[in-house]
């Protein structure tokens, strides 16, 4: 890809640029890259690329575990999708922040006390087994990268609507260029304070504009009450409005099903099957629990936000992070809903869109509705808006590059390739890494445009719920344990759950219109299975529901067989997993990279 490739799009979609919008994106880019270069000096050894050196403290670390946590997915998608489905999208923000219950309760403290760089660390070091370092490897690239797809997506749609006209794919090259150098520049040091900044920049420009346009065009329960209104209840409570819904267009779901509990989310399959309300009801229910299931425990198996425990000073510190970052995500969480109930009443248009033009644009478009009674104010808080996603998407894209690149140059460079491998190698293949999966990603978020985002977060979120959480649950919990049963139930249920992932994308894909549509014409005929066999829809769209018991049945059976295998020390593992710092018995099991750290 050339630069005047690049440069001709961004000049033609230059012409119908807002001021102000374009203001606030360009600071928002500048104060990141410019944080970026400025941490990536405090950036020396290997263990402030890796885990900014283990010394972040309790609010700093919380606040960039939130800032990476709140993706595309939060800040555009979670609107955006309550705006297109209805209510039954509001277990995602929900089960979001529930899922750090879990890791508060379970994980966080003991992952910390274990002493590792990355989760393949762990997995070797309480297994005693470099083999299954590779197996946790494959599934830190295998999250990430579905992962990175939707924030490419809020990449790409961000900037088609700065620059009207832009091509989509222009969006997601410029975006993916200026993250990966930032990420190879300072590592997780060097994003840590970005991240941290990112947040509440993300905060601010969610609530900024929710409440200007609450105190304008009314609070969250006057606009809910428009979809009980008669015709003639509706126009008096909308008199105001320069743009009133008056009624939706065919696409966007009828009122009673938009405010249904299981509404068109849940009941799609069940619809496509013509089924009946009561027995579409047994399948809306099973396509809930697996939900819940997915992001609950896919909370507690991303990679990129556990490995931000590793730097943490100690597992007390470890556990209050996430004590806060419960709270500072929920308190986020209160927004986006109420810009999906404003954006349905008064850019109903949007059902019409579809990729970058669609629902997923809401918190992008909304605040523009107060232009023609408050002139630039809404330019102003529509910039804000832009400012957010920007923030967004690239705070979670550099944590997942940074989980990503740690996993390449620290467990397959430095501990399979080049055990040997200096601390200096091994940071500059951090950096080479890093430019290689930040063009694997934009290459990715150019396919997934028809996508909706929060859609591919969740299914990230099942492919970690059925690996990763299994894994760590288990390991840290049960002391029976052994790296084949471990392996088995890992294997088994992430790439279940993976296939079962990508079958359900390629079939969505395959209806595109465009040329995602003639890419993925094979799959077409699966839409087709899918109307007839609604059951196995929802097991493949949602498969967390069997692939978590299928990947903890497995490894509890496998490592009953198999108990002879149980590491000989595990007693002082379990100790050092749980036993309080004060006691002394902390180990580090990475002893020669502890010392080529800097450390």
């Amino acid at each position: 890809m050339t630069l005047p490739a690049l440069t001709l799009p961004l000049a033609q979609a230059a012409a119908g640029v807002d001021p102000w919008i374009l203001v606030f994106s360009l600071v928002t880019v500048a104060v990141t890259v410019w944080m970026g270069f400025r941490s990536a000096k405090s950036s020396k050894t290997a263990g402030d690329f890796f885990v900014a050196g283990r010394s972040v403290s309790v609010g700093w670390n919380a606040s960039a575990i939130s800032g990476e946590y709140l993706s595309a997915a939060s800040f555009m998608g979670i609107a955006g999708m309550v705006m297109a489905i209805g209510y039954d999208a509001l277990w995602y923000p929900v089960c979001y922040a529930c899922g750090y219950l879990f890791l508060l309760l379970f994980i966080a403290g003991p992952l910390r006390r274990f002493g590792a760089y990355t989760i393949p660390d762990f997995a070797e070091g309480r297994y005693d087994s470099p083999l299954f370092r590779k197996i946790a490897v494959c599934f830190v690239l295998f999250i990430g990268f579905f992962y990175t797809m939707p924030q490419m997506k809020g990449a790409g749609t961000t900037l088609a609507y700065i620059f009207p006209g832009l091509p989509y794919w222009v969006g997601v090259a410029v975006v993916g260029a200026v993250i990966t150098l930032n990420v190879a520049l300072g590592g997780m040091k060097g994003i840590t304070l970005v991240q941290a900044m990112q947040y509440w920049m993300k905060i601010f420009a969610i609530s900024v504009p929710v409440f200007v346009l609450a105190a304008v065009f009314g609070g969250y329960g006057k606009n809910l009450s428009v979809n009980a209104a008669t015709p003639a209840e509706r126009a008096a409570l909308v008199q105001n409005v320069e743009h009133p819904r008056l009624d939706l267009p065919a696409k966007a779901p009828a009122d009673e099903a938009w405010i249904s509990p299981f509404g068109p989310l849940t009941t799609k399959a069940a619809k496509a099957a013509k089924l009946s309300p009561e027995e579409a009801r047994p399948l809306s229910l099973l396509y809930t629990y697996s939900l819940i299931i997915a992001l609950v425990c896919g909370t507690a198996g991303l990679p990129h936000i556990l490995v931000r425990f590793y730097t943490n000073p100690d597992g007390v510190a470890a556990k209050r992070t996430t004590m806060w970052v419960m709270i500072l995500i929920g308190v986020f969480y209160v927004f986006p809903p109420v810009i999906g109930v404003l954006g349905r009443n008064f850019m109903p248009e949007l059902y019409n869109g579809i990729g970058a033009k669609g629902t997923d644009k809401i918190v992008l478009e909304l605040p523009t509705l107060i232009r023609a009674n408050y002139g630039v104010l809404g330019s102003v808080l529509s910039g804000i808006a832009c400012a957010g996603a920007f923030a967004a998407f690239m705070s979670t894209f550099s944590g997942l590059l940074v989980s990503m690149t740690g996993a390449l140059a620290h467990d397959v460079y430095g501990r399979m390739l080049k055990p040997d491998s200096t601390p200096e190698q091994r940071m500059k293949m951090f950096k080479f890494a890093a430019i290689g999966i930040g063009a694997v990603s934009v290459g990715l978020g150019c396919c997934v445009e028809p996508l909706e985002i929060n859609f591919m977060v969740g299914q990230a979120f099942a492919i970690a719920a059925a690996s990763y959480f299994p894994l760590l649950f288990m390991s840290v919990w049960w002391r029976g344990m052994t790296m084949k049963g471990a392996a088995a139930g890992m294997l088994t249920g992430g790439i279940l759950a993976l296939l079962a992932a990508a079958l359900t994308n390629a079939s969505n894909l395959a209806l595109d219109k465009g040329p995602m549509g003639k890419i993925f014409a094979p799959f077409a005929p699966l839409n087709e299975f899918w109307a007839h066999h609604p059951l196995l829809r929802i097991l493949c769209e949602q498969p967390a529901i069997w692939t978590v018991p299928l990947a903890i049945g497995l490894m509890i059976v496998v490592s009953k067989a198999t108990a002879k295998d149980v590491p000989k020390d595990i007693r002082m593992k379990m100790l050092v997993l749980h036993a309080p710092e004060a006691l002394g018995l902390k180990n580090e099991y990475i002893q020669e990279h502890q010392s080529g750290a800097g450390h």
